[in-house]
């Protein structure tokens, strides 16, 4: 591309005048707006059904919904775990020099781990989420509609999401 064009399509310049396709459109428009009954005068108010309801206004004393609340009780406990799994991974590489033995171990203690309050609030996560935020029916599918694009339901934790989240084979393992 030419310097000069570059220029003329990227600079700052003045505003430039209308094309002739502009034009035609601006004329249409002005044509359009002279034979309308609304030419002049401000537009009327499309008044919405916007006022409070008992209903709306017992939720909202109430607080966050049951959901919300649940969902935010999950997302802690999986952190906690993580927390917790951090910490007995970083004291078997403390103890255990063998890297198959700390394997095993560690796939040992992936399998002992107890997931089973967490998998409660998710289990009732998934029981209940649908009905307390209102969800719509998917008519093709049946199902519920999607959050966000996304599945509402949640899988369980177990020894699988364990090594998949924090593998045996750990960084001083990849650095030998």
């Amino acid at each position: 591309m030419d310097r000069r064009e570059r220029e003329r399509i990227m600079g700052e310049h003045q505003p430039r005048g209308l094309s002739v396709r502009e034009q035609r459109a601006a004329e249409l428009l002005a044509a359009d707006l002279t034979e309308s009954p609304l030419a002049g005068r401000p537009l009327p108010r499309r008044m919405r059904n916007f006022s409070p309801s008992v209903e709306g206004y017992a939720r909202s004393v109430v607080g966050p919904p049951a959901y919300a609340q649940r969902l935010r009780q999950i997302e802690e406990e999986i952190e906690d775990h993580l927390d917790r799994l951090r910490a007995a991974r970083d004291e078997l590489r403390r103890e255990v020099c063998d890297p198959r033995e700390r394997d095993r171990r560690w796939r040992e203690l992936a399998a002992r781990w107890n997931f089973h309050a967490v998998n409660d609030l998710i289990e009732k996560h998934n029981r209940w989420y649908p009905v307390e935020a209102r969800l719509p029916m998917n008519p093709r599918t049946g199902d519920f509609v999607l959050v966000g694009g996304e599945p509402y339901r949640r899988e369980p934790l177990d020894a699988a999401w364990i090594l998949r989240r924090l593998p045996p084979a750990g960084p001083d393992r990849l650095a030998a």
